[in-house]
């Protein structure tokens, strides 16, 4: 049992061929010829003349391994050390022994530990020596010295420094290193450790078993998995690999991903509680702890690697982040200058901006009047760090993307192909929810808008923009009832932008001129029909069509007749009962309203949009970095997960795989021998052997990884 465990059921057993006793006393010999100790960190021993800072070595005489031969990290004055010694010389063994190397390699790996164990040129096999030390003091003496546990602090810290300049030289160390590093994580660990932090691991062949844990822990509390744990999960997991964005901008992809996580999610992913128990089997590098029995049980609890969907759903969310962060992470590439200006913030969504940015924009929004904001585009510019920089179409646009993604509409609608407004223009900001980009570019949207459009030309003809005139328009949009809330949203804003720009009534006559006779008339009559959509046509509303009528070259005498065949169907009321009391619509002419919008939307969907047609090409993206090869001897998903689970093992009882296999819905035979097949394929010999139990070729690890 696990000393001081808070969880009864969790097991920590390490059995061998001998007990090496607990007690070290310093021997009467002289040094280096008694029994072997342990030094603590931060103390110096001197050996062969050779001082060795820092501590966390055995040195003594004669030492026992776990499994009785002799401790091949000991450090024993027994032996001679020769004069010179090249610790950057290829020389150590597959398995180093300081008891079996050469004078000079003694020697080279005194002068690495006496240099601080930090030259990147060293050969590997040295520093995996030194490991051997950091291994038994965690496996072995930790199982009844509570001395030996209070060193856990120090080695977690050397294995990290070791990890950091020689993790990347060798996988085979990179892994050793993270096993025992996240055996030291693990060790003693309470409940609940998805609410903690993950500390930090090299990704490796296997998920962590801390983060195994952790995850099935929150399986059996059903627990949502909360941002930071999933971010983990992804990062190390050997069957995901990010896109370069994510490697490239890993803070503003981390941000974007609690965000969009919780979107699609809500709370969190609930992770079932599957078949598979978690059981951890420490595979030690050190031949001195070769055969011991090293493992760590915890109950009930399940191994959710055994599952593919989970992690299938979280990277689906981690791509439409890498999706959204694209430009941003090209620019970035091309150059890092970019990150923090204008032109690398108008990439990123409003929620990535950073914080006095973003205060800044709310102050400006909490200027709207009734949701709507007029000020002009330099004045939003300054207040977003870009006063100085040159404004164009792509950062008009971008502003406008970015600010949709805070909820935020801007008119002109840029997006939608309108006019690109220069910096002393007027735009108008309002508030809009997120919704379906193509909302606002929907033809009847667009007849909608056009109808605003020629008022506005109307207006300018006449020289003003009346106050009547506008609350007229006003309560015509919200009469359009077969328009989404949002798109009447955009039109209120749309309108207030126009009575500061209001279209030229030259320009729109001169795009609808190339139409044909019948086609103008048909887009009159069908104004004619928007203007009764809320059921009442009143004299300001004749008046009005009648401007509009003239606008369109059709003789405005026709605007009455146009109401009465629009309306109820009635006999025809005369202009002065029109000014006395207006038209009536009965309601079911609503619905007619968008069979009539789909009659003249193509009439509208080519003519009137500023820019449609001049949008340029999206840049063709980058190849995108990957991580190593997720299909491991090129299986599938699911055959991959079991053998990354076989693997983590050196014996299997078929029980248990029959419970992996269920949980990945496979059938266990077909699935062992389709692996195994690819192994001898792959290494013309078996992964595995037996048949209860299951005895694995760990051995093969290290070539599958390659």
């Amino acid at each position: 049992m696990l000393h001081g465990s808070p969880e009864p059921d969790r097991m920590y057993s390490v059995s061998g061929a001998t007990n090496p006793t607990s007690d070290h006393v310093l021997p009467a010999a002289p040094a280096g010829f008694g029994e072997g100790r342990w030094i603590p960190p931060g103390e110096s021993i001197e050996v062969a003349g050779v001082n060795l800072p820092g501590g966390m070595l055995y040195v003594g005489g004669k030492l026992k391994a776990l499994n009785g031969g002799a401790e091949p990290c000991l450090i024993s004055g027994q032996y001679t050390v020769a004069r010179v010694g090249n610790y950057r010389a290829r020389q150590m063994g597959y398995w180093p022994s300081y008891a079996e190397a050469s004078p000079e390699e003694r020697r080279a790996y005194l002068n690495w530990l006496s240099e601080g164990r930090s030259n990147p040129d060293c050969d590997i096999g040295y520093v995996f020596l030194f490991f051997y030390g950091l291994e038994r003091r965690v496996i072995v003496d930790s199982r009844d010295d509570p001395a030996a546990r209070s060193d856990w602090p120090a080695i977690i810290v050397e294995l990290r420094r070791l990890l950091a300049i020689y993790g990347e030289k060798s996988g085979s160390f990179n892994r050793y290193a993270g096993e025992l590093l996240g055996w030291i994580e693990l060790a003693g660990k309470s409940s609940q450790l998805y609410k903690q932090p993950v500390p930090d691991f090299p990704r490796t062949y296997e998920l962590p078993p801390h983060l195994r844990l952790a995850l099935g822990q929150a399986a059996v509390d059903r627990a949502p998995l909360p941002p930071h744990l999933v971010l983990a999960w992804l990062r190390l997991s050997p069957e995901c690999s990010l896109r370069t964005a994510a490697i490239r901008c890993p803070n503003e992809f981390e941000r974007l991903f609690a965000q969009r996580y919780h979107e699609v999610l809500g709370p969190g992913l609930v992770l079932p509680k599957n078949r598979t128990k978690l059981k951890f089997i420490y595979q030690a590098a050190s031949a001195g702890l070769r055969g011991a029995n090293i493992t760590m049980t915890f109950g009930d609890v399940p191994d959710v690697t055994a599952l593919t969907a989970p992690i299938r759903k979280l990277m689906e969310v981690a791509n439409q982040c890498t999706d959204e962060l694209g430009s941003y992470s090209r620019l970035v590439g091309k150059d890092p200058g970019a990150v923090g200006a204008l032109e690398g913030l108008l990439l990123l969504p409003a929620t990535l901006w950073p914080a006095a940015i973003q205060a800044k924009l709310r102050a400006l929004t909490a200027q709207m009047s009734e949701g709507r904001l007029s000020l002009p585009l330099k004045e939003l510019l300054a207040a977003l760090g870009g006063a100085n920089q040159e404004v164009n179409r792509d950062r008009v646009r971008g502003l406008a993307r970015a600010l949709e993604g805070a909820e935020i509409g801007m008119e002109p609608h840029v997006l939608g192909g309108a006019k690109v407004p220069g910096e002393q223009d007027t735009i108008v900001l309002f508030a809009q929810p997120l919704m379906d980009s193509g909302l606002g570019s929907r033809a009847e949207y667009q007849t909608a808008a056009l109808t605003l459009q020629l008022a506005s030309a109307v207006a300018q003809a006449d020289g003003v923009f009346h106050d009547r005139e506008v609350a007229h328009l006003r309560a015509a949009i919200e009469g359009w009832v077969h328009l989404a809330l949002a798109e009447r949203r955009r039109l209120h804003a749309h309108l207030q932008w126009l009575t500061v720009s209001p279209m030229n009534l030259a320009a729109l006559k001169k795009k609808l001129a190339p139409l044909p006779t019948a086609a103008r008339e048909t887009l009159a009559a069908f104004m004619a029909s928007l203007a009764q959509a809320d059921g009442v046509v009143s004299p300001d509303e004749v008046k009005f069509l009648e401007k509009v009528y003239k606008a369109l070259g059709v003789e405005p005498k026709r605007v009455f007749s146009d109401i009465h065949t629009a309306g109820s169907g009635g006999v025809p009321a005369s202009a002065v009962q029109a000014e006395k009391r207006g038209f009536r619509l009965d309601a079911e002419r609503i619905a007619a309203l968008q069979e009539d919008t789909a009659r003249v939307s193509a009439l509208l969907s080519k003519i009137f949009v500023e820019e449609a047609g001049n949008t340029p090409a999206a840049p063709a993206p980058e190849p995108e970095l990957e991580d190593e090869a997720n299909a491991p001897l090129g299986l599938d998903e699911d055959h991959s997960a079991l053998l990354r689970l076989l693997l983590s093992r050196p014996e299997w009882m078929r029980a248990e795989l029959e419970d992996a296999a269920a949980d990945l819905d496979l059938m266990l035979d077909g699935a062992l021998e389709q692996i195994n097949e690819a192994a001898f394929d792959a290494f013309d010999e078996p992964l595995f052997e037996g048949e209860d139990p299951i005895s694995v070729n760990t051995k093969l690890l290290e070539k599958i990884e390659a």
